[in-house]
């Protein structure tokens, strides 16, 4: 491992300047999950809902996110975002909806940050969106799934060694 890329010689955090880095095709793909009671899952996915549609507001709200990370993280740069998608399934079985985003730039620097702050905002639109009737709602396992198009090259989650 070389080190982090946010700290200088000096240990002081500072934005990367990829000025000099290639202009690739670049992709990641992240996600979350949110765990709640049976009833409450039930009520989000329902027409009855008072807040409106849960997984469309909560789509929309993760790729609001994706687009201003950059204003979010502090060392994140601004991306010309190309794509942005937020898959939300609900896991009636899991009492559970599923989060997964995929987010596309042609740049300099990585977009895994924006898929990551995409699957955390969406989860967390559900639960403002679900707190009112379930005060234990629960956001978990957000992970980056997937990344390519990077000097690194293609990694993928869980894969074994071998394809890292």
């Amino acid at each position: 491992m070389s080190g982090l890329t946010h700290i200088n010689a000096a240990g002081e955090a500072h934005m990367v300047d990829v000025g000099d880095k290639a202009i690739t095709h670049r992709e990641a793909s992240a996600q979350a999950w949110v765990y709640m009671q049976p009833s409450t899952l039930e009520y989000m996915l329902s027409a009855n809902n008072k807040k409106g549609d849960v997984l469309a507001t909560a789509r929309i709200a993760g790729i609001q996110a994706a687009k201003r990370t950059w204003e979010l993280i502090p060392l994140c740069h601004p991306l010309m975002i190309t794509k942005v998608s937020v898959d939300i399934i609900p896991h009636t079985e899991l009492n559970a909806i599923e989060i997964q985003t995929t987010c596309r730039v042609v740049g300099q620097t990585g977009i895994e940050m924006e898929a990551l702050t995409a699957a955390s905002i969406a989860a967390l639109t559900i639960y403002d969106m679900g707190k009112a009737v379930d005060h234990g709602i629960r956001i978990s396992d957000i992970k980056l799934l997937e990344k390519k198009g990077v000097k690194s090259g293609h990694w993928v989650a869980d894969a074994p060694i071998s394809n890292r």
